[in-house]
């Protein structure tokens, strides 16, 4: 056993030290822009006839000043000071706002609030008066952080939804993504996860339309210390393990230290202390080498502190513990204050110095009594801020309701004057038999038009939507196809380099030929001009023959299927080739919205009358709103699926009617990241010459 642990504790330093010569090497993130951007000021200091006011020159402060954020805030602090005061002597507004923003960010993270709001709130002004929208996102971001820091949720709500109506007006995407996400982050502290999560699946969202892997990986690792909050540890480790990925490949250290650290409060909170000992000793390295972030400084210690103090080693503990609660102290973090007093308590409690741990339990005992009531404020004023939307809504409610009330008084006056007209054109009818003919020519016409106009509209809706899928899911990969085709017919590329495309183009073309097949079938059903012939045929065999089909773009995601075994002799009465389009677009479908290296299932249930098949993936899921519409075929908006995969937008709608015209019936059962399951039905084969029908 103990040279387990001996063998154990060489690998762990091994690692530390793989780890160590790893981030010692270059990278490509900030040290790379720092280096950069140093290289090019010394270039401008030093070329003839250099002015350091002119414009150039301060830009390149600014941003210098702002890589040095969370490195060396001392840098960051005098860089943007030389910033300033050359857009001040020159009247360069833009600059003098980059500097402030710059300066801000210093005194938030230094705990000096007061201060930083000052300054975010002047150069906010300067923004508004030289319409700086983007600029004035970043103020306002930051103002709205150090409210929610001082407990003041309200406002710092009301800044995150001014924020997102900026971000609309500009189309700002990654600044929608990062204020939604400060908003989740509100309701988290308040321990309210289900709405927290409701912000979370918006920003999913706009991250998928950004396509930024490191945005999603920073949204990622916060996640997981939601998930952490609520004890979900399942979701929190695959979350944070997700975004140590992405930050470990493009080396961000900021981003990388706290989700290591995180990870470390994932075990901790299971009482895996070597586990989490582990991780933050990853975080603490990097903070040791690269980074100047006393806040997440703060996070890091308090868990070493706690680890240690599960280890039992007590003295190891007292040191981050006294560390954290200086630099809480020192940046007036309250909740880095509480915990740090509570370890402090719990060690001077066992170590049996009881007037020690009296002091620092009447301390916890005084900061958590501030937390909870800060708490109940907070809560009270996010309460007041959802009343008065509330409010609003209800004032817009009666607004449309006298409006209605306006508009039903006009409705009256017109049915009064149309009355009138009545009484008057029956007064002057002559002749009852007349009329009678007239009303009789005049309702067959009507309806005669009314048959016209719905046979146009729905042409109309079909060659729509036939152009639209044409457009859409056909052009592209035909344009793309016929491009290459030109490059090399051209001479622009060579036979081996057209040779590399070939998986590509294959793929194209067998997206071109199952859309074209879908498409074709639901033309016909839209023209009437198909009919179903029923014959008894093996639902084992249109099952496998799919199976196989599309084994080859399963194990492209890595995705294993499993079929029940089938008996031969379970015969269906329908028609092969409808039968067949409904499976193959269902099993298409579930591979389509199947991450990687997930588990598809096909079971087969024998009923009275019917046999009832059922396909199960662990895919993606769907909400309710959805699964009420993916069976119609009133639109056309293709959804993509987990590798963004393209399809028609036919396919369940076409697997609707293939299989209600073969006498059968299909549901779907499902839920949000967890899977679906396709259900349907087709009547049994009873008799060895069964009439078609």
């Amino acid at each position: 056993m103990a040279n387990y642990f001996n063998l154990r504790k060489f690998l762990g330093k091994a690692i530390m030290l793989f780890c160590v010569l790893l981030f010692a090497l270059p990278s490509q993130g900030q040290q790379n822009k720092r280096d950069s951007l140093t290289f090019r000021l010394k270039r401008l200091e030093t070329a003839n006839k250099f002015n350091p006011k002119d414009t150039t020159h301060i830009n390149l402060l600014a941003d210098l000043a702002h890589v040095y954020r969370f490195i060396n805030n001392d840098s960051l602090k005098n860089i943007s000071q030389r910033a300033l005061k050359f857009s001040k002597a020159i009247g360069f507004v833009h600059g003098e706002i980059k500097a402030l923003e710059n300066i801000g960010n210093y005194y938030s993270d230094e705990g000096d609030r007061e201060k930083s709001k000052f300054i975010f709130k002047k150069a906010l002004k300067l923004c508004k008066e030289t319409q700086d929208k983007k600029s004035e996102l970043n103020l306002i971001n930051g103002l709205a952080h150090d409210y929610s820091y001082e407990g003041n949720y309200a406002q710092a709500l009301n800044l995150f939804l001014q924020g997102i109506d900026v971000a609309k007006q500009i189309d700002n995407k990654h600044m929608l993504s990062i204020l939604n996400e400060s908003i989740a982050n509100l309701y988290a502290d308040q321990k309210d996860f289900k709405n927290a999560l409701s912000f979370y699946d918006t920003v999913i969202a706009i991250n998928k339309q950004l396509g930024n892997d490191k945005i999603h990986a920073e949204t990622q690792s916060n996640m997981a210390y939601l998930y952490k909050e609520a004890k979900n540890f399942d979701y929190a480790m695959f979350n944070v393990n997700k975004s140590i990925i992405t930050f470990e490949k493009h080396k961000i250290y900021d981003w990388l230290a706290y989700a290591y650290a995180v990870k470390g409060d994932v075990y901790l909170e299971q009482k895996k202390y070597q586990w989490a000992l582990y991780w933050y000793d990853q975080s603490d390295m990097l903070h040791r080498q690269h980074l100047d972030d006393e806040r997440a400084k703060i996070q890091l210690l308090k868990g070493m502190a706690k680890v240690y103090l599960g280890l039992g080693r007590d003295s190891l503990a007292l040191q981050y513990a006294n560390e954290g609660l200086q630099l809480s102290q020192k940046i007036k973090t309250l909740q880095g204050q509480i915990e740090c007093a509570e370890t402090l308590y719990e060690l001077h409690k066992n170590n049996e110095n009881h007037s020690v741990a009296l002091n620092y339990l009447e301390i916890f005992k005084k900061l958590s009594d501030s937390l909870s009531l800060d708490k109940n404020r907070q809560s009270l004023s996010l309460l007041e801020a959802k009343i008065g939307y509330e409010q609003e809504k209800k004032e817009l409610i009666a607004s449309n309701k006298t409006a209605l009330a306006k508009q039903r008084n006009y409705i009256y006056f017109t049915v009064i004057i149309l009355l009138i007209l009545a009484v008057v054109t029956f007064l002057i009818r002559r002749s009852e038999n007349i009329q009678k003919k007239l009303n009789k020519e005049l309702h067959e016409k009507s309806e005669v038009v009314s048959e016209r106009e719905s046979e146009l509209h729905e042409i109309n809706r079909t060659k729509t939507k036939l152009f639209s899928i044409i457009a859409h899911d056909l052009r592209g990969p035909i344009g793309a196809l016929q491009g290459m085709l030109k490059l090399f017919t051209d001479g622009e590329i060579g036979k081996d380099e057209f040779i590399s495309f070939i998986p590509k183009l294959k793929a194209d073309v067998e997206h071109i030929s199952f859309s074209l097949n879908n498409l074709l079938s639901w033309g016909q059903t839209q023209l009437n001009g198909v009919t179903t012939k029923p014959r008894r045929t093996s639902i084992d065999k249109i099952i496998s023959g799919n199976v196989k089909l599309l084994s080859e773009l399963a194990a492209s995601k890595s995705i294993k299927i499993i079929t029940q075994e089938f008996n031969e002799s379970q015969l269906i009465w329908a028609d092969q080739n409808q039968i067949d389009i409904a499976v193959r677009n269902l099993l298409s479908n579930a591979i389509k919205f199947t991450p990687e290296n997930g588990l598809i299932t096909i079971e087969l249930e024998e009923k009275r009358d019917v046999f009832q098949v059922m396909i199960r993936d662990t895919g993606i899921g769907m909400n309710k709103d959805i699964q009420k519409k993916i069976f119609t075929d009133t639109t056309n908006i293709t959804t993509y699926g987990t590798n963004n995969e393209k399809g028609t937008g036919l396919g369940l709608s076409l697997c609707k009617e293939m299989i209600q015209m073969n006498k059968g019936e299909i549901w779907v059962e499902s839920a949000l990241r967890k899977g679906s399951t396709f259900f349907f039905t087709v009547p049994k084969a009873e008799k060895r010459y069964q009439k078609a029908g």
